[in-house]
């Protein structure tokens, strides 16, 4: 009996006017590897040369995440080995996300279940971004010794009422009306009306233009509202518009009232995170906010991601997330005499 071949962790194919890229690694959740992100890369410029294609949809195989964001473990190995293999992903997705952000073409994003780190970052630059009301968002790299990358800190200190820098510098992950109140997404729909969505989708023919999209997709979608937001929208709001992370500790630690407990439980979060990560992530959010463009953040954090990979916070934060799982990392720039370089110097490599 002959073997059978292993399914790609990509699949692409046209159906109809429609061009699709389809993450498929459920079993990994969806974790990108160097590899699917060429396979996406060579499908969506696949489909920008081909006339025939009219929209593409990006959407992930049936299972528990649209995408969980990179695979840590192989960066973390490559870093190890000193190999380059790293920075090669990061230079070679954040290309990716650029090129899906300035598609001539419109492009769908279908998301259901998990969307985390480079999975929100394949989307959430997107003109059509649909999910589902199992959708977790989280932007978690702080708590791994690393940075909200992937155009984060170009978008998130975008966001209303302090929403990005909440996420940013917490790490805490948020439901679908909270992802829909904050700008991190277009339309809420459910799970079980997706299928019709895509299918309608995928029969669409002939020139479509965003605003079609558009008006298309808000034809399948629910009204929504914030849950998090809504409850300790005030205090978000006011506690992260601070600066940096010692500002905003201080300022929830004034907080009170019937947000106090709330307050405290993002204190509590915070000083779980690596302290050099909340430094570093202070930084560029405030240097992002004031970019002219997502390229520029993207090459802003290459370099940023690159010297995370040279500091002992990223392996710590890996080995007990990922690899022995206990939670309860020591962050070596938490230690007394801990100091971080300079951004400039940072920045300049």
């Amino acid at each position: 009996m002959p073997e059978q071949t292993p399914a790609p962790p990509v699949v692409t194919g046209r159906e109809g006017a429609v061009g699709v890229l389809c993450l498929n690694r459920p079993k990994a959740l969806n974790a990108l590897t160097l590899e699917m992100i060429r396979l996406l890369r060579a499908g969506l410029d696949g489909f920008l040369g081909d006339p025939a294609v009219t929209l593409i949809l990006l959407e992930a195989a049936e299972g528990r995440a649209f995408c969980a964001g990179g695979d840590i473990r192989a960066v973390f190995d490559s870093g190890r080995a000193l190999d380059g293999e790293a920075k090669i992903f990061w230079r070679e997705e954040y290309a990716l996300i650029s090129a899906l952000v300035h598609s001539p073409k419109p492009v769908v994003c279908l998301m259901d279940g998990l969307v985390m780190g480079g999975g929100a970052g394949l989307a959430m630059h997107l003109k059509h971004r649909v999910i589902t009301e199992r959708v977790r968002f989280a932007m978690p790299e702080v708590g791994i010794g690393f940075i909200p990358d992937v155009g984060a800190t170009f978008l998130l200190p975008r966001l209303q009422r302090s929403c990005g820098r909440y996420l940013a510098l917490t790490g805490q992950n948020i439901g679908p009306g909270d992802v829909i109140f904050s700008g991190l997404a277009d339309h809420l729909v459910t799970s079980e009306v997706l299928p019709s969505l895509r299918r309608e989708l995928v029969a669409l023919a002939g020139p479509i233009d965003d605003g079609d999209v558009r008006v298309f997709i808000s034809g399948f979608a629910l009204e929504s509202t914030p849950d998090l937001f809504a409850l300790h929208g005030e205090t978000i709001a006011t506690s992260f518009a601070e600066p940096d992370a010692a500002a905003v500790i201080a300022a929830l630690q004034a907080v009170e009232g019937s947000g106090a407990v709330f307050a405290a439980d993002c204190i509590a979060v915070m000083k779980s995170r690596s302290p050099l990560s909340l430094a570093l992530t202070s930084d560029l959010l405030r240097l992002g906010a004031e970019a002219a463009t997502l390229e520029t953040c993207l090459a802003r954090e290459l370099r940023a991601a690159a010297f995370c990979l040279r500091t002992e916070d990223f392996y710590e934060g890996v080995r007990a997330a990922v690899i022995d799982k206990d939670r309860s990392p020591n962050w070596p720039s938490g230690r007394p005499g801990a100091v971080m370089p300079p951004l400039a110097d940072i920045l300049a490599d």
